[in-house]
Parts: structure tokens; sequence; C-alpha cells
């Protein structure tokens, strides 16, 4: 049970997280730019648009034809249209190099965000303690067990690289590529409606109105100055005891 939770206030919480969200979208746009370069991802991306060019050179047409100029052409243009892109989509190189840039594309995606959330809500919130990220730290909020106990390594990194990184982030980062892409879809779009309705009813319903981040881990944001953290759940207990008899010392004079 929640033991006397000095709960951080919302304008708190969200200012904290504007602030590490801000830190963290600059260090995924860099570490981004640096993976796309190191693996050449530009260089991929050319050498498909070269034969992409190569094809609508060879055969006359342009692949950017719209479709309504599409359907005004001549059967025949439309033929040598069909031909040239089934020829390019079918070659080899092509779809070597498409495979490669759609397995760069994730590799960049997952990374690029994976290294931001490492550094920033697991790495300093260890140096910092309680943990406190920097946003957390200059709003005055602190993370711990939902009975007032530190939370513990495995408990940060739960809430911050299973929840906030996995479950917030990354999943319906993938589902609305999939929307894009209509890769099913459907799926997708009541994948992403169910994380959404889960976070919502967690947020407006739960006990503490926790999060995902904070439900899976079983942590609550706090107000750093006013909070009594314990370092154990033996100090918890001791101070339990101690309060319990305090209060039945005090029946005794009334």
């Amino acid at each position: 049970m929640a033991h006397d939770l000095q709960k951080a206030s919302a304008w708190k919480r969200i200012s904290a997280y504007i602030f590490d969200m801000i830190l963290i979208i600059i260090v995924a746009v860099g570490v981004a730019f640096l993976l796309s370069t190191v693996l050449k991802y530009d260089t991929r991306v050319a050498e498909r648009e070269q034969l992409r060019q190569s094809y609508q050179t060879e055969y006359g047409v342009s692949f950017d034809i719209k479709a309504e100029e599409y359907e005004k052409l001549s059967e025949q243009d439309r033929q040598r249209i069909d031909d040239a892109y089934f020829k390019f989509a079918t070659d080899p190189d092509v779809t070597r190099i498409s495979t490669a840039i759609v397995n760069l594309t994730l590799i960049i995606i997952v990374f690029s965000v994976l290294v931001p959330f490492v550094i920033f809500e697991f790495i300093i919130p260890l140096l910092l303690g309680h943990g406190r990220t920097l946003g957390k730290r200059i709003f005055g909020i602190a993370i711990i067990r939902e009975d007032g106990v530190r939370m513990s390594t495995f408990q940060l990194f739960t809430r911050s690289i299973l929840g906030k990184y996995t479950l917030e982030t990354m999943i319906p980062v993938f589902l609305i590529l999939a929307i894009l892409f209509n890769v099913m879809s459907l799926v997708a779009l009541v994948g992403l409606a169910v994380i959404l309705a889960v976070q919502l009813g967690l947020l407006l319903f739960s006990r503490l109105h926790a999060p995902i981040h904070d439900a899976i881990a079983g942590t609550v944001a706090v107000d750093f100055a006013s909070q009594r953290i314990f370092n154990t759940t033996q100090e918890l207990l001791e101070y339990t005891k101690q309060q319990a008899a305090e209060a039945a010392q005090r029946a005794e004079y009334r």
C-alpha cells in the first residue's frame, strides 16, 4: 500500500516531460544523422534512384505520372509504363537495394531513439538517484516505489526502457509506419487504439492515475522536497511500527 505519497503536480510532470523530450529529440536527430552517414544510407537511396532513372530513360517514361494523366494515355503508352515499372520492380539489384534501405531505416529508427532514452531515462537517473532525469531534477520530482521505498535499478530499467521506450514510443511508431505504408493497416490501427485506450484508462481510472511505464514498474512520481523516501522495505516497516506505537501511546493518554 502507498505510504503517505506526496505526488508531483501535473504541471511539474508535464514540464519535466517536455524538457526531457526536447533533449531526447535533439540527441535522436544527431544519432540518426551519424548512423545514416556511417551506414551509407544516402548512398543506397542514390543507387536505387539511379536505377529508377535508368529504366525511365530506357523506356522513355516517367514513374511519377499522376493517375489521371495515366488514364488519358494510349493503350500503348500505358503498356510501356507498366512494362518499365515491372522490370524495375523485379530487378534483382533494385530488390537488394530496397531491402537494404528498409533494414537500414529500421536500424536507424530503433537506435536513434534507443540511445537518447538510455542516456536520459536510464543512465542519468542512475547517476542523479531517485529516478530523476534532468527535467525531473529541475522541477523537483523523484520516482519511487508505490510504497514510498527507493526504486531498484531493475524497476528503473522496466520503467524507462520497457515502458517508455518500447511500449509507449517504439511500438506506436512502428504501428503508425504500418498505417502510413498500408501494411496490415487495420491491425496496426487497432493496436494503436488499444495502447491509447490503456494509457488513458490508467491515467484516468487507476488508483494512482499512473501512465503505462509507472504501472508496469510499480512506481510513482512524487514531490522530491516533501516526500519521505525509504531506502529499504525494512526501513519502511520500522517506521510504520514506530508510527503505530506512537499512535497507541497517544491513545492511552486520551
